[in-house]
């Protein structure tokens, strides 16, 4: 029986701590009685070197509280805390137990916050330790060994006054071998929030519930018809898998009453991937994507999960509004991506979720504001602006926490985030420990903010965006808790906004100075958003000479809204790497549309004609662009007539096509011609090329010194044939003469009769070829100055997606 006292978890009797308890302090008396014969001052010192031996002390263990349920208890409840006790020390720690011990109550919110801070055990402060019979003891704590505890006390014991915050603290007590006497050597402290009673009024309390991202799509979409996008890595995968963040937002939130505040980009990138997608590897290659179940199994739970609740939708990509406002309204087009980007919020909410959701709030980073963001947050069409209280600060001397609602001008409203509440989950809360002390904390802040007035008031908390899954789980519970707690009741982002405000609280909104320097830091630059407006110039005269220009359209224009989105804060080198990649892509596309090459082309005539190839590599076919061609020498060399000459061009996608230019020469000599693509606007298209004309122009010298020729040609043929007829006639009459023939000629025939050959035949053979019925082509003819075209469409040449 006694041995089992000394395990761990076990706790011996009442009266076994009664008699070790009064061991102590009879062996004590006699230090006791010399002490009364010290003189007043001396006894001062001893007290409070007393104090900071104590207050050292009590870091000697430590105390991890990784439970306290329920986190908010009622009537005839029982309280139960448990976690683990670790000696840090030296020496082995004898006679040890921990306690349970409730302190006074604290009344307002600063002093939680004070008692948040404070890390020693302070007599007074502390309270003393709820009754033995709830203690757990420990024969020994062997130093570096962890050991658990776990004590209930039905709170009825725990002696609380009326509904109220209450600190709350487990000690660990007990001997080392160089301090043999019992004293405190390790605390925890959270807090225990108390509303034995419906509280009336109750606090309408806003739980906003971020599914928020960072970007995932690259502008890169396949040839084919469905256009299957390409993602920069799958990372997404991890968010949405059971047990990522993602997931976890999604199940726990559906068991919450919250507002869902969505990005639709994330939307859009988890519906592509249900569709097949593929991921970039090295270089410019690509893998196919295999996660389509996920995706699909995420976005199920998702509809399920927002079904009749209600749903923000913030603008495509959450642009960084603040850097948009300190760095972007000088660029021209920037505040035209964030109309885009909200303009598409809506579309993409409803064809994903099937739900309508609600675009009218603007969210800046953290919930700072100044002038400047709060006119770009409301240039796109909202007239909501989420803020926090600790940037729209109350200066008004209010003695509690006002509504969260305040009109400031122009039609606008802040809807100023409680910044206690929306914080309270920021840090590691992977540890238990770390979590339950989080969950208490938020619940006393929102049981004293509601002990402060007598009145009903609309509060809101917006937590970080992008929430761990361990944070996640940290906010669930406390939202769970307080909306089963006896002093809050759930309300939609949009009634909060609705709600009246309270007429003394702070309307003002800070200066551009006040901005936090941290936050501004992060911004992006100028110089970002100048290349955001260069990739976009660069879209519009692309985009022109498409005939199906959505391909191309939506993806870079999504692109374009991802490279202002709020997530690449602190991430400047992959920001500016997503950039580039969306910049290069365009040109690489335009680039696909092109003039081929010329070498010197020579004419030998006064009129000629050029062609000029234009090749399409795209998969789409092109149109609404001009060729001109341009001499720079028109006085040699006229193009058509005059200086230039323009004709439309229309290439089928995979294909080329050849343009051709009459040309005629006034004199000779070498030109440079230049070919150059315009759009129907008169914008040039891609590089130009140039090549020269060599000009070479027949004099009448040289047609008369070939026409002589072309005459000794003839009469030299026509002497042959006369000689040729008179040895014929001769050679008959000699047959007549001497009255012989051929007896099998017969009819008459002659061998000229049997071999139909004429004249000219005849000149042709022992000549050459130089005439013939058969050959249009006559001597004088000049070799062609052009390549014969091909009529024919050349290959696809196909290299892009396009």
């Amino acid at each position: 029986m006694a041995e089992a006292a000394d395990f761990q978890g076990t706790s011996p009797s009442p009266a076994r701590r009664w008699m070790r308890r009064t061991t102590a302090l009879l062996a004590s008396a006699p230090l006791l009685a010399g002490l009364t014969q010290l003189p007043t001052a001396s006894a001062a010192h001893a007290g409070a070197e007393t104090s900071v031996q104590t207050a050292s002390a009590s870091r000697t263990v430590a105390v991890a509280l990784d439970s306290l349920s329920p986190s908010a208890p009622s009537e005839g409840d029982t309280v139960t805390v448990s976690g683990t006790v670790t000696n840090n020390g030296k020496q082995s720690v004898t006679e040890a137990h921990v306690d349970l011990r409730v302190g006074s109550e604290l009344d307002t919110r600063s002093e939680i916050d004070s008692a948040a801070r404070h890390k020693d055990y302070t007599p007074g402060v502390d309270g003393t330790a709820v009754d033995d019979s709830f203690s757990q003891e420990f024969a020994e704590l062997t130093p570096g060994v962890a050991q658990r505890f776990s004590i209930s006390v039905p709170v009825d014991e725990l002696d609380l006054g009326g509904s109220g915050v209450y600190q709350i603290g487990v000690s660990l007590s007990g001997e080392t071998a160089s301090q043999p006497w019992e004293q405190v050597l390790g605390i925890q402290r959270t807090f225990l929030p108390w509303q034995p009673e419906e509280a009336d009024p109750k606090t309408r309390t806003t739980v906003m519930w971020p599914l928020v991202s960072t970007a995932h799509m690259t502008a890169e979409t396949g040839s084919n018809e469905q256009q299957t996008p390409v993602f920069l890595n799958d990372d997404l995968v991890k968010e949405i898998s059971p047990g990522g963040r993602l997931e976890q937002l999604v199940s726990l939130g559906r068991e919450l009453d919250v507002t869902w505040v969505i990005d639709p980009d994330l939307l859009a990138s988890v519906d592509a991937m249900t569709r097949g997608y593929r991921v970039q590897g090295e270089g410019d290659t690509t893998t196919a994507g295999t996660q389509q179940a996920v995706a699909k199994q995420w976005l199920a739970g998702l509809q399920k999960a927002v079904a009749n609740k209600e749903v923000v939708a913030l603008p495509f990509a959450d642009p960084d509004l603040a850097s948009l406002a300190h760095n972007g309204t000088d660029v021209t087009g920037s505040l035209g991506q964030l109309k885009a980007a909200t303009d598409v919020a809506a579309l993409t909410v409803r064809t994903v979720l099937h739900v309508t959701p609600n675009t009218e709030f603007a969210w800046p980073v953290d919930g700072a504001v100044d002038p400047s963001i709060v006119k770009v947050a409301t240039s796109a069409g909202a007239d909501k602006v989420i803020t926090r209280s600790d940037s729209l600060e109350e200066t008004g001397g209010l003695p509690y926490t006002p509504s969260a609602a305040r009109p400031i001008g122009g039609g606008t409203t802040a809807v100023v985030a409680d910044a206690r509440l929306s914080t309270a989950f920021q840090g590691d809360l992977t540890k238990a420990s770390s979590k339950t002390l989080a969950v208490q904390k938020f619940l006393a802040q929102s049981l004293a903010l509601n002990l402060q007035a007598d009145q009903q008031r609309s509060i809101v908390v917006a937590p970080q965006r992008t929430a761990t899954a361990s944070e996640a789980r940290a906010m669930a519970e406390a939202v769970a808790a307080l909306q089963n707690g006896g002093w809050s009741e759930a309300q939609g982002l949009s009634a909060a906004a609705k709600a009246k405000p309270d007429a003394g609280a702070t309307r003002k909104v800070p200066s551009a100075a006040d901005y936090p320097s941290g936050l501004r830091k992060q911004e992006l630059s100028r110089r970002a958003f100048e290349q955001i407006a260069q990739t976009q110039k660069k879209l519009d005269g692309f985009k022109v000479i498409l005939s199906d220009q959505s391909r191309v359209v939506t993806p870079f224009g999504r692109a374009i809204n991802r490279e202002m989105s709020t997530s690449w804060r602190g991430r400047v080198v992959e920001a500016r790497n997503f950039r580039d990649g969306v910049e290069t892509y365009i040109d690489v596309l335009t680039d696909q549309v092109i003039l081929i090459d010329k070498s010197e082309t020579k004419l030998s005539g006064r009129s000629a004609i050029i062609p000029v190839t234009v090749q399409n590599n795209l998969v789409q076919g092109v149109d609404r662009l001009v060729l001109r061609l341009t001499s720079t020498s028109p006085t040699r060399l006229e193009i058509g007539g005059k200086a230039y000459s323009e004709q439309p061009v229309t290439v089928s996608g995979g294909h080329s096509q050849s343009v051709k230019f009459t040309t005629s020469a006034n004199a000779n000599g070498r030109v440079t011609v230049v070919a150059q693509l315009f759009t129907e606007d008169g914008q040039a298209y891609g590089a130009p090329v140039t090549f020269d004309v060599k000009v070479t122009e027949i004099t009448a010298t040289v047609m008369l010194v070939i026409g002589g020729g072309v005459l000794l040609l003839v009469l030299a043929g026509f002497r042959m044939y006369t000689q040729r007829k008179r040895a014929a006639a001769r050679e008959a009459e000699e047959d007549d003469l001497a009255g012989t023939g051929d007896p099998d000629a017969g009819d008459g025939s002659t061998a000229a009769s049997q071999n139909p050959q004429g004249p000219g035949d005849r000149l042709k053979e022992e000549s050459g070829t130089l005439l013939g019925a058969d050959d249009p082509k006559q001597p004088s003819d000049p070799t062609p100055d052009t390549p014969t075209e091909n009529a024919d469409p050349s290959g696809t040449g196909e290299r892009v997606d396009r």
